[in-house]
């Protein structure tokens, strides 16, 4: 019997679903990062001290990527219980609406220390939201992929955080163009209250496709498990450990070649703001082509050997970066970031794909949300916060940067050779192994 035609267009419509959701969710959390480098520590962390108050306001950024496993283990059960549809529309809501509350919160001048306390709740809330997300949607999307197209179709989720990036420094470029006083004043939250544009948009795309086939049959043979935190701790506590860390160059790497950089760039360089991202802007569009191009790539010559490829690279990137960085020119500094990030984003492309078939369906939304969030939380949360530490120690020198970021890829490089040693030991137990 063939398949509707609706059914033919489900895999497409979830993988687009995927895309347009999390890139919404990544504008989101990207322009709090943006806005947390240049007006956050002034206007809520007001200090005689710059450096102060930019590791006050990267603080806050922090506690939104701690919030994150806290998000992945709520979501994680609702999606493995009641369907990832269910907990996907409820992450964009409540994206969506922390950030425009962010857009409208007033400042430390005129509410005093409320301003910095709610700015730490909203993002709470944001970090809840992004938890959950991430694991939802690259499954939606791994899930209704066609045979032996895991790698390609879940790469489409992790498509939305270059985008999001994209739509961000968009924003941001714009309003920073504004002169400083306007921009200080209120030029700085319209990103933010676009948001609200773009919540609607995001929630009419994902009320069109379906459940995921996968978990519909689990739920239907009645496979499901009544607390799959627990299960995953029981059945998976090393495998959980492994994904953490290979993790962690996908997301630590993303926040230092964009948060991270805009202050470094700005303070320790001395380029303008408007400069950094613009050469962020073009980076970004480099991410976005590259990323499907690795992913397909990946399911050319497996995924575990394009990781360990694009780990190592990652490890040798920081080098050339820094080189070209220090001289403050345009090219040269979008040929150095870029460098980096093309490694770093390759491997982000493809890790999703990888690591969603390293657990059994009735327990993959809380496992893949749990590793990649508490890596979040630790990688992500930790290292605009590391950077900046670094670069005040070491102020004029960027090779502790450098061999801060080769230590980031290569504890990605060896988990993955820990879980690729793991899939060959484990495989006459091919509901646990990696996706081909």
């Amino acid at each position: 019997m063939n398949a509707s035609p609706q059914a033919t267009r489900q895999p497409v419509r979830a993988a687009s679903a995927a895309f347009i959701g999390t890139m919404i969710e990544w504008y989101d959390f990207y322009i709090y990062a943006t806005a947390a480098a240049l007006v956050f520590g002034e206007l809520y962390f007001p200090s005689h001290d710059p450096f102060v108050s930019t590791m006050a306001s990267f603080a806050t950024f922090a506690v939104g990527f701690f919030a994150r496993p806290l998000g992945g283990v709520i979501f994680g059960h609702l999606g493995d219980r009641i369907g990832r549809k269910k907990a996907l529309m409820t992450t964009l809501m409540m994206m969506g609406v922390a950030t425009v509350c962010v857009g409208l919160l007033p400042s430390y001048t005129k509410v005093g220390v409320l301003a910095p306390v709610l700015l730490v709740l909203l993002r709470v809330v944001q970090g809840v939201a992004v938890g959950g997300e991430w694991g939802g949607a690259v499954l939606m999307a791994g899930e209704h992929a066609p045979k032996g197209r895991r790698t390609f179709f879940a790469s489409f989720a992790q498509l939305g955080s270059p985008a999001g990036l994209i739509l961000s420094l968009i924003a941001f470029r714009a309003v920073t163009s504004m002169p400083h006083d306007d921009f200080i004043a209120y030029g700085w939250r319209l990103p933010f209250l676009a948001s609200a544009v773009l919540l609607a948009v995001g929630i009419f795309i994902r009320i069109g496709v379906n459940e995921s086939p996968e978990f519909q049959r689990e739920k239907e043979a009645k496979r499901t498990v009544e607390l799959p935190i627990a299960e995953v701790f029981r059945s998976s506590g090393a495998l959980v450990a492994l994904c953490i860390g290979a993790n962690t160059i996908g997301i630590a790497g993303v926040y230092f070649t964009n948060t991270f950089m805009i202050s470094y760039t700005t303070q320790n360089i001395g380029v303008s703001k408007s400069l950094i991202l613009d050469c962020l802007f073009a980076v970004a569009i480099i991410q976005f082509l590259s990323q499907p191009l690795a992913a397909w790539l990946a399911e050319k010559i497996g995924g575990a050997r394009f990781l360990k490829l694009a780990a190592f690279a990652a490890m040798l990137s920081p080098y050339p970066m820094f080189t070209l960085v220090q001289s403050g020119s345009r090219l040269s500094m979008i040929v150095g970031i870029a460098l980096a990030v093309v490694c770093m984003a390759s491997f982000y492309s493809v890790i999703a794909g990888f690591v969603s078939g390293v657990f059994p369906v009735r327990v993959r939304y809380s496992a893949i949300s749990l590793s990649y969030q508490v890596c979040g939380a630790i990688a992500g949360g930790l290292t605009p916060l590391a950077g900046t530490s670094l670069a005040h120690k070491f102020t004029g020198q960027w090779w502790p940067l450098a061999v801060f970021y080769t230590c980031l890829a290569g504890i990605s490089l060896s988990c993955i050779v820990a879980l690729d040693a793991l899939k060959h030991r484990r495989a006459d137990a091919p509901e646990a192994l990696p996706a081909r």
